[in-house]
């Protein structure tokens, strides 16, 4: 997208990443579910009962909050977007800013791809035996450098676990170094979830290759039709069948 504000992007781009089929599987269920497994394998912890801050509320936050919620956790949410955070405080969840929640969370996730959310001014807050992990991009999400600086003492406990003991006593478990966690600690997306994302690609792939001459040269979306597509193939695959518009129906849609 860069590239197209400079005017320089000599072909037209499709965005797999922004397709709906693509989100939904990959980041609220593919990322979900996987985030569940890395911190159950790093931590060997009880979910049940944890307060668990989940920061961020896109596609990421909204698939890991539900499975924590599936697990029987507290979970808590943190978010910068109104618009957001109204939508997890109406899915149930508690929402509060990170300088809130750092004081009272068992476990903390991360889910956003920005940098510096949980930063020396929460650690400092946190609770004694914390566990800090990130899923949201690379690990700039957690500081984990400030962490390192300010721990007397690091020792790695579990394959991906290192055991921070900081200079006021407290000990705070970072997963993975702060990196992925659902792969670094984990193996990340089953197949039915990569699925999906490859099919958008193929399928762009093959859009661009019969259209290119009459699309722009800019980064576009993915076609609604490859989204339905992927949807209609996906739901044959797993023997689930729907309803479809009736003729009256149809005609009583275009009739307003």
């Amino acid at each position: 997208r860069d590239v197209e504000k400079d005017g320089k992007l000599s072909y037209p781009v499709i965005s797999v990443n922004d397709a709906y089929t693509k989100s939904m599987f990959d980041k609220k269920y593919g990322t979900g579910q996987s985030t569940i497994d890395g911190y159950l394998r790093d931590m060997n912890l009880l979910l049940a009962s944890k307060r668990i801050v989940v920061a961020g509320y896109g596609w990421v936050g909204k698939g890991v909050a539900a499975n924590c919620r599936g697990m029987n956790a507290k979970v808590i949410v943190t978010e910068v977007n109104p618009v957001r955070a109204l939508e997890a405080h109406m899915d149930g969840f508690d929402v509060m800013p990170m300088s809130q929640a750092a004081k009272i969370g068992e476990i903390f996730i991360t889910t956003t791809g920005m940098t510096s959310i949980i930063r020396k001014e929460h650690i400092l807050t946190m609770r004694d035996g914390v566990v800090l992990g990130n899923v949201g991009h690379f690990d700039v999400e957690v500081d984990s450098k400030f962490l390192l600086k300010q721990s007397k003492s690091v020792r790695r406990v579990r394959p991906y676990l290192d055991e921070c003991v900081l200079k006021n006593g407290k000990k705070v478990y970072l997963i993975g170094e702060g990196r992925i966690a659902n792969l670094t600690a984990a193996e990340g997306h089953p197949p039915e979830v990569m699925a999906q994302s490859f099919s958008n690609q193929l399928l762009s792939i093959l859009y661009i290759l019969k259209n290119h001459n009459k699309m722009p040269k800019k980064v576009v979306s993915v076609p609604k039709e490859i989204d339905k597509q992927i949807a209609i193939d996906a739901l044959k695959a797993m023997n689930v069948k729907i309803d479809k518009l009736t003729k009256e129906q149809i005609k009583y849609m275009g009739s307003w």
